[in-house]
């Protein structure tokens, strides 16, 4: 009874104090860095869980990656709060706080060491390194996965206490969605044989079965056959760790009694293989996997080493974290070969002192192997290391920190109350720098000048911060960040891009049109670089340049809706109204972002056919998506008008004037309008007005009645 009392104030104690910790969340917006892709310009979240959406969930492979849970959990999140980013944010912070509840209780139930595994799901609650994976939006699989990766130990741990199919089936269960939540998850069979070993004490334990430890007596055997001693009766860990099978110690390795753990694994060793292949599939289709020419592998092979080092030493002290650390290249040859000494020495310390302490060997394969997957080896994405990679690797070194330094202190006199102040002066630690490093991510600018103060030449964030502050109409500033990113690195893509859009912005399209060549240059397969390179023909009046630009683009990527939107609108001013109305279906088919714009479009190409009967539908559809859209009551109203429906096309003109009360064609086509059902005097206002606002039209008009304005 005591011990379920303190096991509900620790989970009381870490409920709170996460949540504190990581307190401002709820107030900050979306990040420019993936948070559009997933989020914000992702249109096929944007309508909530539906059948269509969970279908594009399971067979995408958008944004170079294949969790559907993960697309699922943003619908739903779209569902709930719309596009307001707290809500988005608060949700992670609770996918957090539910994993470091589960850390504890497993960790607690497979040891029996209740404030051990406190420490261990504090330092995994208040750590400044698991602040990206919980104050990201888009870093919803990291917080979704490592969920089922808790809900997975729980249920082996219940399979290592009853071997049966249905607890055994339970592990596959989660383990498939933790799959589907993020593909990192695929180091967990391997982690599983860890607590194997240790805390779960299952090796050797296939000569006996569980049932039999209270039966019969246990006798052990020593290194010589003529001693042997007995042993009391104990029950659980503490007697499978003295069983030894006759003819060998308790600290001898024997094949036979690993193979049956490893043969049970070999469904989730199966599916971790699959998951591995569609994985590197998907990335290496959506461009994220840096080929050999780029990367090359002794670079690779060199900065693992260096990487393994510099997550070992932010977990120590975790200051001067950044968003995205640019990749360093080759490291200086002694930087490698400490690295690879340090970390060939605590490799062999470690497995040669398990024996006694098997925690150690655990703690430090498990952070060692579950960083494989993103350590450097296969190079996705630009940067070097990452903080949102330590979110489960983390884990093994507090584990190793846990139950490692309490064994300095033992010993000591106020061992125990020394260790327990440093252990709250540790999580305080902790916690001022966590809220400290939460508030960086309040914002774009925010974010991203902190990460420019702490990291250097990084040319992604001076990109991404230039793309922000365009989009804050800041375009003077914008274009500095943009020419200092390729001055670092003058085949950044990327960039270019962006100074081209800037340009375009700024209506100096043909030094755009340059940008977005060099981009093309660099990146032949960029259809970004296309699409907006079309826009800047199309802007200096270039349709069939422009027209050959959307090609590339459609060519590159068959669904790029943006450029099949934009080819529509060409051909239509071309005078190709078929064509235009083919590229717009295929444009609402791929769920464009700006889908009312589109059916806008459509509807008066179907005008210029003559089809005002489809040409309205595709305006109500228009307006039914965003009720606020000027332009659709606009040409609804010039379409009901070509209709002889005047009565709603002057209630359409109502509309857009209340919304734009400034544009003088509205007012000359409902004077029109009006006159058309013979209210002269409300005609002769609304063309006084548009008079007044410019309309050489409505004056013509106005003159020939002998009327001033």
């Amino acid at each position: 009874m005591i011990k379920n009392k303190q096991i509900l104030l620790i989970c009381l104690f870490l409920t709170v104090a996460t949540w504190l910790s990581f307190q401002g969340v709820g107030d900050h917006g979306f990040i420019a860095l993936d948070d559009n892709a997933y989020v914000v310009e992702n249109t096929h979240i944007h309508k909530g869980i539906t059948i269509e959406g969970i279908r594009w969930a399971f067979t995408t492979g958008y944004a170079a990656n294949w969790h559907p849970l993960t697309w699922i959990s943003h619908m739903l999140d779209i569902q709930l709060f719309g596009l307001n980013p707290g809500g988005h944010h608060v949700v992670n912070l609770l996918f957090h706080i539910a994993n470091v509840l589960l850390l504890f209780l497993v960790l607690n139930k497979m040891t029996k060491a209740l404030w051990k595994s406190a420490l261990v799901a504090a330092m995994f609650a208040l750590h400044p390194l698991h602040v990206e994976s919980v104050a990201w939006a888009a870093e919803r699989k990291d917080v979704l996965a490592t969920f089922f990766w808790m809900l997975t130990l729980a249920a082996y741990g219940r399979y290592a206490e009853s071997p049966r199919l249905k607890n055994y089936l339970a592990v596959i269960a989660f383990f498939v969605l933790g799959l589907m939540a993020k593909p990192m998850m695929v180091t967990l069979p391997f982690v599983l044989l860890l607590l194997d070993y240790w805390p779960l004490e299952r090796f050797g334990e296939s000569r006996f079965k569980l049932g039999d430890l209270n039966k019969q007596p246990i006798r052990t055997e020593a290194r010589s056959p003529v001693a042997a001693h007995k042993v009391k009766r104990k029950t659980g860990n503490q007697a499978r760790q003295e069983i030894i099978a006759p003819g060998r110690t308790a600290n001898e390795f024997q094949w036979t009694s690993v193979r049956p753990l490893i043969l049970e694994k070999i469904p989730l060793l199966a599916l971790t293989a699959l998951s591995c292949v569609v994985t590197y599939i998907v990335q290496n289709e959506g461009g994220s996997v840096s080929s050999v020419e780029l990367v090359a592998p002794n670079i690779r092979i060199a900065n693992t080493f260096v990487s393994y080092l510099i997550y070992i030493m932010k977990t120590i002290w975790p200051d001067n974290l950044a968003v995205f650390y640019p990749h360093p290249g080759l490291p200086p040859f002694l930087q490698v070969l400490g690295a690879a000494l340090f970390l060939a020495a605590v490799t062999f310390a470690v497995i040669r002192t398990g024996k006694r302490v098997r925690y150690l060997p655990v703690g430090w394969l498990w952070f060692l192997g579950t960083l494989v997957p993103v350590i450097g080896i296969v190079q996705v994405g630009g940067q070097a290391v990452a903080d949102r990679y330590m979110y489960i690797p983390s884990i093994g070194l507090f584990i190793m920190a846990a139950w490692g330094i309490p064994e300095l202190f033992k010993e000591r006199r106020y061992g125990k109350q020394v260790l327990a102040v440093c252990s709250a002066l540790c999580l305080a630690g902790f916690f001022i720098l966590t809220r400290a490093q939460v508030g960086y991510w309040r914002d774009n600018i925010t974010l991203f000048d902190h990460a420019l103060s702490v990291t250097k030449n990084n040319y992604v964030i001076y990109n991404t911060r230039g793309r922000a502050l365009s989009s804050l109409g800041n375009p003077a500033r914008a274009m500095e960040d943009l020419d200092r990113a390729i001055e670092i690195n003058p085949d950044y893509a990327e960039a270019y891009n962006n100074r081209g859009v800037v340009h375009n912005r700024m209506g100096n399209f043909s030094r755009g049109i340059k940008d977005f060549d060099r981009a093309i240059e660099i990146n032949p397969k960029y259809a970004h670089a296309y699409n907006n390179r079309g826009a800047g023909f199309m802007e200096l009046g270039n349709t069939e340049q422009a027209i050959g630009s959307y090609n590339k683009a459609i060519e590159i990527d068959p669904q790029f809706a943006d450029a099949l939107y934009n080819r529509g609108i060409c051909y239509q001013i071309s005078g190709k109204y078929r064509e235009a109305i083919a590229d717009y279906d295929r444009a609402i088919e791929n769920n464009c972002p700006s889908v009312e714009e589109v059916f806008c479009s459509r509807g008066d190409a179907y005008g210029r056919l003559g089809n005002l009967t489809r040409a309205i539908e595709d305006y109500d559809r228009a307006i039914a998506i965003n009720p606020e859209y000027a332009k659709a009551y606009f040409d609804r109203g010039f379409a009901y008008g070509q209709s002889g429906k005047h009565l709603q096309a002057i209630g359409d003109y109502d509309k857009f004037i209340s919304i734009d009360p400034k544009y003088a064609e509205a007012y000359f086509q409902r004077g029109m309008a009006y006159g058309s059902i013979g209210r002269e005097n409300q005609a002769l206002g609304d063309m006084k007005t548009a008079a007044r606002l410019g309309s050489e039209r409505a004056r013509d008009f106005l003159r020939k009645q002998g009327t001033a304005w």
